[in-house]
């Protein structure tokens, strides 16, 4: 759900900055690219093709040589020699189309899941602040809108065009051999048909992809408000959500109105093209034969050549219009996968155990009035266990994840172990994704995702390579060893969507066995203690304590025992550090700690008694 400053979801304006869009040059580019390492299997598909549409243009000279058989009243056994060919030529045709475009077929595929895989490589590499900006919408509505959309037109597009192309291109030939007459007439239909898809392209292009952006904002709209619909009735913003979602909605009604008025110009301008040029074949036909330059066979299998090339010249036009909405959904996928690495990629720096980390004179901003940290500089030292506390939207969460580097600072710098980058929003930690040799740091958040498989594939999440012994050291580790052997199928239960449901401790804890795999020398804890009720706080909190031995840690304490309990204690207000040290320090100095000790120990004691 993504938030204003205020904490009202869904009221961001319109003017989100949507992830990037390729150009048609680099859209094309970034094809071949992706065909490239398939060249082999494109030449075999394109040339069982071309054999196949060779073949299938028997039929009409075969045809033609019928009606002479029949108009010069020759013996019926005449005809034999003709059908048989003609069946021959369907069971030859038959089979060599199926199998190219088998291949064709097998070659989208490949080529649609190497874009997929490198597009969902490249979304969750991109910093969460850039995510945040563009708006879940557009994000989802690539993913799904326009990988469909891509995905139809490879499975049916890709091959229909490939085949018609190739049945139009030959049966213009064939019919120059049978009198170069009969092409030239056919040729007045062009004029019409190219004028019609330059009028079609000119604005299917604009159009697509306006109705792509429209379709991912509706989308956005949707998820916030959706999303976010207790905050949205408890600020009484009913009638402002629903009036921009009829917006939104209006918007992607309007465009798509617009696509379907295009295609049906599109269709009438076609029809007056196939009228032109039927025409003509046929009354060049009629003065050839009357001339007898050919025979009524020869203008029979001309004429049949023209209107054979209905379905193909159609096909090929009417393909536009998937092409161009495909075209729009792969630029836009690609305008992902071309965000430059140094945009999306942190680097995976292995740093020494215990490291220490360094935060100097670090802002960030989601936006132009939206700075939420200032100036903020923090050092822990190696092994040391920092709590980080304050009132909501003090800037906790974001320094959290500064420091993880999920996200990077618009100013100042962040370091691991005395390895620095330049100011000016980069970080030298790595995401919890591990590098060759395991990360720096690793986040746990209170949003914790339990995947779907068995609960040892969840766990290798961390370490692939880990061992069921590894993994069961981990689980005890964070006292959770107890209740996933009790489950029905042990390590090897299936959890996640459809399997075993995980309370929300569980799937915290199963969060911090991983954290144990990975094993970085820096973690970073947000919440991650938040999600348990009161009866299995006191259980999260003995396993991030025991996650947590060894390592230097930053713990955004949603209850302040985890202050008590850690070395220092750092207080946040406004996206600046007020105050700095132990819990008996800071009750002591009777400043901002010690007003929220006051607040949140009352509040129990309140609890208890009631």
């Amino acid at each position: 759900m993504t938030s204003t400053p205020s904490g009202i979801p869904g009221t961001a304006d319109d003017s989100a900055e949507l992830l990037p869009i390729a150009s048609g040059a680099r859209t094309r580019t970034a094809l071949r690219t992706l065909i490239r390492p398939d060249r082999g299997r494109a030449l075999l598909g394109l040339g069982v093709l071309v054999g196949a549409t060779a073949v299938g243009l028997l039929v009409q000279p075969l045809l033609g040589r019928i009606v002479d058989i029949v108009a010069d009243g020759r013996p019926a056994d005449a005809l034999t020699p003709p059908v048989v060919l003609l069946l021959v030529v369907a069971v030859v045709q038959g089979v060599t189309t199926t199998l190219g475009l088998t291949q064709v077929a097998r070659l989208g595929e490949t080529v649609l899941a190497r874009l997929r895989e490198q597009f969902v490589e490249r979304a969750l590499q991109l910093p969460a602040d850039r995510l945040e900006r563009a708006g879940a919408g557009d994000l989802t509505a690539r993913v799904t809108g326009d990988v469909a959309r891509v995905a139809e037109a490879v499975r049916s597009a890709l091959p229909e065009m490939a085949r018609s192309v190739l049945a139009i291109v030959l049966t213009l030939g064939a019919m120059a051999l049978l009198d170069v007459r009969f092409l030239l007439a056919a040729l007045l239909a062009v004029p019409v048909q190219a004028l019609t898809a330059r009028w079609y392209v000119r604005r299917a292009v604009t159009v697509y992809a306006d109705q792509r952006v429209a379709n991912g904002a509706q989308q956005q709209q949707l998820l916030e408000t959706i999303g976010g619909a207790v905050t949205v009735r408890g600020h009484r913003l009913e009638e402002q959500h629903t009036e921009k979602s009829a917006r939104r909605s209006r918007k992607a009604v309007e465009l798509t109105m617009r696509s379907v008025h295009l295609v049906l110009g599109f269709y009438a301008r076609l029809h007056i093209a196939e009228y032109i040029g039927l025409a003509a074949v046929l009354v060049t036909g009629f003065f050839l034969v009357r001339d007898g330059s050919v025979s009524i066979g020869t203008a029979t299998a001309a004429a049949l050549y023209f209107h054979s090339l209905f379905g193909p010249v159609n096909a090929a036009l009417v393909l536009l219009d998937d092409a161009q909405s495909a075209a729009a959904g792969l630029a836009r996928l690609v305008g992902v996968t071309d965000i430059e690495e140094s945009a999306v990629q942190l680097p995976h720096q292995r740093t020494e155990a215990g490291a220490a980390v360094t935060v100097d004179a670090v802002s960030h901003a989601y936006g132009p009035g939206r700075t939420v940290l200032h100036e903020v500089s923090l050092t822990l030292r190696a092994g040391e266990h920092v709590a980080l506390v304050g009132t909501s939207g003090a800037g906790k969460s974001t320094l959290a994840r500064l420091v993880a580097g999920v996200q990077q600072p618009t100013g100042g710098t962040v370091s691991v172990a005395g390895v620095q980058q330049p100011t000016g929003g980069t970080v030298s930690v790595a995401q919890s994704a591990p590098g060759p040799a395991g990360p720096s740091v690793v986040l746990v958040t209170q949003e914790v995702h339990v995947f779907t498989g068995t609960l040892a594939e969840d766990l290798r999440l961390a370490r692939p390579d880990a061992t069921d012994a590894d993994l069961r050291t981990a689980l005890a580790t964070v006292y959770a060893l107890e209740w996933a052997e009790a489950l029905p199928e042990g390590l090897a239960t299936v959890v996640g969507e459809g399997g075993h449901r995980l309370d929300p401790a569980r799937a915290q804890q199963l969060a911090l066995a991983r954290l144990v795999l990975a094993d970085p020398p820096v973690a970073v804890l947000d919440e991650a203690t938040a999600e348990a009720g009161s009866a299995g706080a006191r259980t999260l909190e003995r396993s991030a304590e025991a996650a947590l031995a060894g390592r230097t840690a930053l713990v955004v304490a949603h209850r302040l025992t985890q202050a008590v309990a850690a070395d220092r204690i750092v207080v946040l207000e406004a996206g600046r550090v007020v105050e700095s040290g132990t819990h008996d320090e800071l009750r002591t100095a009777d400043g901002p700690y010690a007003t929220l000790w006051r607040a949140w120990s009352g509040s129990r004691s309140a609890s208890r008694t009631r």
